[in-house]
């Protein structure tokens, strides 16, 4: 639960989901949401103009943001 000093916060909810889902499912429903994620991220880029090499560095920020919190626990 404690990353490098900080506090994955949302860590433990995700243990909880995962065990009460099993992993199979568990994993199936994160892709979907991290595939979603990744699309609104694809599609702000493009309304607002950024390229793809942006665009790339959004989506590491966004799988870094989501260690740091936990999400990917």
């Amino acid at each position: 639960m404690l990353l490098a000093g900080i506090i994955a916060m949302f860590a433990p909810i995700v243990i909880l989901v995962r065990q009460q889902l099993g992993k199979a499912k568990f994993n199936q429903i994160r892709g979907k949401a991290i595939a979603l994620h990744c699309q609104t991220i694809t599609n702000f880029c493009n309304w607002v103009g950024i390229d793809a090499k942006q665009r790339q560095n959004l989506i590491r920020l966004a799988k870094s943001n989501g260690k740091t919190l936990g999400l990917l626990a």
